[in-house]
């Protein structure tokens, strides 16, 4: 969809009238008739102007019916706007072409940010993966081509740029984690994220797993074993800062299917494994949306790739692994794998880039499922200003953390008879327990934060800013926590 700021609405556009919380329908373009239907409307839906709610009329315009959409923007805060900005495109998506959005009269007009944020959510709202729907009805088909914002103000447009650029990523991410097994693993992971970055200015490095297996990466290449499918290691660097400025390193996971491997998980509901890739999809999004917009800063973003497969010569329980660390891990469960790959690659970037922060992002335990929900994002942390930072971004971009605690008491859970470490500990903690795995391999003076986004990345249910499906969760959070923390 096309965003276009301008100083008139077209002929053919459906007029959207945004209107505050208990605020009068006034100001409709068309006089005083269209005024009277449109608040008829709004009376009869008990329309009161709460943030993405709205109401349809047909109101008379010259000689002609215009359609118009009475908008609720809420309070007005810039969630307001995204809310509105999400739903008005919910409404449109199939059943017009263009609409205009009249902030021409406005008592109180919103900020630039709360424009292109309204702008963005409207664009990220209206993305679909129908690549494989050969025989999708006409009246199931995207139309919305088209969204003009009328009087913004001479910085919405400037504001908006940066927005689209973060929307590019969303929509590497969202591409990424809808696709298919069978079309999307580690090979054309690599090959489809190049393609799609090609002329940022990223530095590219891909590891196949005869270079792993040289550097001693154990860990992530013990989870590959079992699938024909080779284990790549995808890194893409952004150099916006200064020579001698801080490195942020950005590590995803990125099972492309998981199916448990020999620990093999139920038969239903295990398509949805598609997704376990969530972690490396956001990291990948991250870059893009960084690079885009040229942030000024130091940036790496690693993405462990591999498929968990329980083919004769996959990983078994009771197996000891050695990770590039020199650390030795008892696999306990093969479908705790996740910690397996990006406990290699948290060690290879810090050997390779020597980064002072590090956040790692992964669809790791189902237990975070248990404990938030499809609400927030699980946050570990060894640093509470990184902590904190991270939660500010996430309340900022509606991508929300919450936080938990890290321990010695869990890290004894996880010691082993045999070897280091267990790659699981009891039932119970599940979710920290992991973490505490993770931390055995972050570099004394790091500051490091884990996000356990396993109920973030795919969703049942529409969002402000997304349909069913993949949602692109993290790519916002992490371009502002960029922002905020090493441009600001």
């Amino acid at each position: 969809m096309q965003i276009v700021f301008t100083s008139a609405a077209d002929a053919n556009d459906v007029l959207v009238v945004p209107i505050p919380k208990d605020g009068a329908v006034t100001g409709v373009v068309g006089g005083d008739g269209m005024v009277a239907v449109a608040k008829a409307a709004a009376d009869a839906a008990r329309f009161k102007g709460e943030a993405g709610s709205l109401v349809e009329a047909f109101v008379p315009f010259d000689d002609e019916v215009r359609r118009v959409i009475l908008l609720g923007v809420g309070e007005g805060t810039d969630a307001d706007w995204r809310k509105a900005g999400g739903a008005l495109t919910a409404k449109l998506l199939t059943s017009a072409t263009s609409a205009a959005v009249i902030l021409t009269g406005m008592g109180n007009k919103p900020s630039a940010e709360a424009v292109a944020g309204f702008a963005g959510a409207a664009v990220q709202r209206g993305w679909r993966h129908d690549v494989y729907r050969t025989k999708l009805p006409e009246t199931s088909k995207p139309t919305l081509t088209k969204l003009a914002i009328v009087d913004a103000g001479a910085d919405a447009e400037a504001a908006y740029a940066r927005v689209h650029a973060v929307n590019g990523g969303l929509e590497l991410t969202r591409t990424l984690v809808s696709e298919p097994p069978n079309k999307l693993y580690p090979e054309t992971f690599v090959e489809r994220v190049l393609k799609d970055v090609e002329g940022l200015g990223l530095e590219v490095t891909v590891l196949d797993e005869a270079q792993m297996r040289d550097l001693g990466m154990g860990a992530l290449l013990g989870v590959s074993q079992g699938s024909v499918r080779e284990a790549r290691l995808l890194v893409l660097k952004w150099n916006g800062g200064a020579p001698d400025a801080e490195t942020l390193a950005l590590v995803g996971k990125g099972v492309t299917f998981d199916t448990g491997g020999i620990s093999i998980k139920p038969a239903a509901g295990m398509e949805d494994m598609k997704w376990d890739m969530g972690g490396a999809g956001a990291v990948a999004g991250a870059m893009k949306a960084i690079a885009a917009r040229k942030a000024k800063a130091n940036v790496v973003g690693v993405m462990g790739l591999v498929e968990n497969m329980p083919d004769g010569n996959a990983q078994r329980p009771g197996d000891v692994v050695t990770s590039m660390s020199g650390q030795t891990i008892e696999v306990i469960n093969t479908d705790a794998e996740g910690r397996l790959v990006l406990c290699d690659a948290l060690t290879w970037v810090q050997k390779t880039h020597s980064p002072s922060t590090i956040v790692d992002l992964a669809t790791l335990t189902g237990a975070m499922i248990i404990s938030l929900g499809h609400e927030h994002g699980g946050l570990f942390a060894n640093d509470d200003g990184l902590a904190e930072s991270l939660l500010a971004a996430g309340t900022e971009t509606g991508e929300k953390l919450w936080r938990f605690p890290l321990s010695e008491a869990y890290d004894k859970l996880i010691e082993s008879q045999i070897a280091d470490m267990k790659n699981v500990g009891p039932r119970g903690g599940g979710s920290i327990t992991a973490a505490q795995f993770l931390k055995r391999y972050i570099n004394e003076g790091v500051a490091w934060a884990h996000l356990d986004i396993a109920g973030m990345v795919w969703s049942d249910k529409p969002g402000v800013n997304h349909g069913k499906g993949a949602t692109g969760y993290g790519v916002r959070l992490l371009d502002r926590f960029v922002a905020d923390r090493f441009e600001a």
